[in-house]
């Protein structure tokens, strides 16, 4: 037979036995905060742990006193409670205590707020619009010579339904990541368009919460080239969990030829809007548009969600008038965002195009770009 001690241990080891995996598990938890690449992040971080262990010695002090109390003078070994009211002096101790530990914490958390808030001379501007659900992002240029893109999730359907293996970024990839250059001072102005939204990107120490009608400035400065990762960390809708930020710190002569690769596609998209483009052109480019911003609710069938989502395949807005149709990708209408800032005349002119002639359609119609600015121009 096991021995009293020995039996007194049973259920000790059978804890352990229980935390050992799980301890195991934790080790690989992000259970800290992210120290981050720049200076701001690293403050952050610093008052973070300061504070932490701050709390750590006075939750030590308080319990260790309580529990020294409640063991030293109970009732079991005979002690009396003593009975006193009003005691100033103690009161005024318990007062001034808490007081001064709270001004010496505020000291450094005042000084990383100042920092954090110093916006000042930027060497580059970028604005930043929340959309449900994706980032839309402009280069404020000094020569007029804006960049904008919309950054929308990449992560493929079949991965998001379990069809397919999740990648090793699920749900944290984009097909439009930012460029800034590293050195740099690069200020966010953060907005939104339609709901609130949060800019969130850990590495680099910055969150700032989207509002419609408000703008927030944030800025960061990145010492090491990397990609890094955020994501929208406010309730925004039923696909909240899909509105990821990718950052990419680059060596300057790299961001200075990503910029200049954006303005010629800009450059090259205001020419094709002059131009006229053929069936195939309008057709193939429609495709690629609907994949990339319609099928998720539209499906790639185009047969839509039953009371949710309407099909494209014989609606009628996709074989009635032309001008309707535009209108509805361009305004949007009842549960859909407008698309009219988001997509160029170029892909709203494809996509219309594709949406009349595919999923049986069939309507032969054939939408040229011009006919987008058109519309535009004479709401």
């Amino acid at each position: 037979m096991l021995g009293k001690s020995k039996r007194l241990l049973l259920p000790l080891y059978a804890l352990l036995a229980v935390l050992m995996p799980a301890a195991g598990w934790a080790s690989e938890w992000p259970l800290n905060m992210t120290e981050g690449v720049t200076s701001v992040s690293r403050e952050i971080h610093g008052l973070h742990m300061q504070i932490f262990w701050w709390c750590v010695i006075i939750g030590v002090v308080v319990f260790g006193v309580m529990f020294y109390t409640m063991f030293v003078h109970r009732k079991s070994r005979g002690v009396k409670p003593a009975h006193f009211h009003e005691n100033v002096t103690l009161e005024l101790i318990w007062t001034i205590i808490p007081v001064i530990i709270l001004v010496i914490m505020a000291i450094p958390a005042t000084k990383t707020l100042v920092h954090i808030y110093d916006t000042d001379d930027a060497d580059l501007d970028i604005l930043v619009t929340g959309y449900q659900w994706k980032w839309k992002y402009d280069y404020l240029d000094d020569n007029g010579e804006n960049v904008t893109f919309f950054s929308l999730l990449s992560t493929p359907r079949s991965q998001i339904e379990n069809t397919e293996e999740k990648s090793e970024h699920y749900l944290l990839e984009v097909d439009e990541p930012v460029y800034i250059p590293i050195g740099k001072k690069v200020r966010f102005l953060v907005t939104a368009a339609d709901v609130i939204h949060s800019w969130w990107v850990p590495a680099l120490g910055v969150k700032r919460d989207a509002i419609p009608g408000y703008i927030h400035e944030a800025w960061t400065k990145v010492e090491v080239p990397g990609v890094y990762r955020g994501q929208c960390t406010e309730l925004c809708g039923k696909d909240h969990g899909f509105m990821p930020v990718v950052v990419h710190a680059v060596e300057q002569a790299e961001y200075d030829a990503w910029l200049e690769d954006k303005r010629e596609k800009a450059r090259a998209i205001a020419e094709a809007v002059k131009q006229t483009l053929t069936f195939q052109q309008l057709y193939e480019q429609g495709e690629a548009v609907y994949a990339k911003n319609c099928a998720s609710c539209h499906q790639a069938d185009g047969k839509g969600v039953a009371g949710v989502f309407p099909a494209i395949a014989g609606s009628k807005i996709a074989t009635g008038p032309v001008g309707e149709h535009i209108n509805r990708v361009v305004n949007g209408g009842v549960g859909m965002p407008p698309f009219g800032e988001q997509l160029s005349p170029v892909d709203i002119a494809a996509v219309v195009t594709f949406q009349r002639n595919a999923f049986g359609n069939n309507m032969g119609d054939q939408i040229q770009p011009i006919d987008v600015v058109n519309f535009k121009q004479g709401q």
